[in-house]
């Protein structure tokens, strides 16, 4: 409620055409058996954030789940995407495809969340930004050094493909928190 979604005056939804963006308040998985049945294209939910729901997305037989806390606008103190990306992976188990969206800036954070098991990520606020600042250019720049970077630190790490990117090249950190 803190930041409902609108539309700019003259955007209309390629989807939706004739009729407003909103988000329904009563939607259940059990929702997802409509949509399916109106439409034949892939379903990947996203913002999900724990084992639990990606549990419930094989069982609702969802295609895909994108890891995302929506950039931590909607609960600023959500957890990273990051953080819960490995547990999301282990629950899915093979059964989904895995994406992740949230933090992604640099080429180093692509190559720590595909080690951890997404499938692909999602860069987000980096191409509005670079739009902002220099236009097309400026976003066919951004992907070339997040690109670049990704290579160097595959490089560095010994992974010559993607393919052999592996949860080995990250290691956790173990922080105690005391009272």
């Amino acid at each position: 409620m803190r930041t409902p979604p609108e539309e700019p005056p003259g955007i209309i939804s390629a989807n939706l055409p004739d009729r407003p963006l909103k988000i329904a308040p009563n939607l259940t998985w059990r929702s997802l058996e409509w949509l399916r049945s109106i439409s034949p294209m892939k379903i990947v939910l996203k913002g999900i954030l724990t084992a639990e729901d990606t549990r419930l997305a094989v069982e609702h037989g969802v295609d895909g789940v994108i890891v995302s806390n929506h950039g931590g606008r909607t609960l600023d103190w959500s957890m990273p995407t990051l953080d819960a990306l490995p547990d999301v992976v282990e629950a899915a188990d093979g059964r989904l495809e895995v994406y992740l969206d949230g933090g992604v800036r640099r080429g180093t954070d692509v190559l720590k969340a595909l080690a951890l098991g997404a499938r692909a990520v999602l860069l987000g606020r980096a191409i509005p930004w670079a739009l902002a600042t220099g236009g097309e250019d400026g976003v066919v720049r951004m992907v070339e050094l997040i690109r670049g970077e990704l290579e160097s630190v595959m490089g560095l790490t010994g992974a010559t493909t993607v393919d052999r990117i592996d949860r080995s090249i990250v290691a956790r950190l173990a922080v105690e928190i005391v009272a």
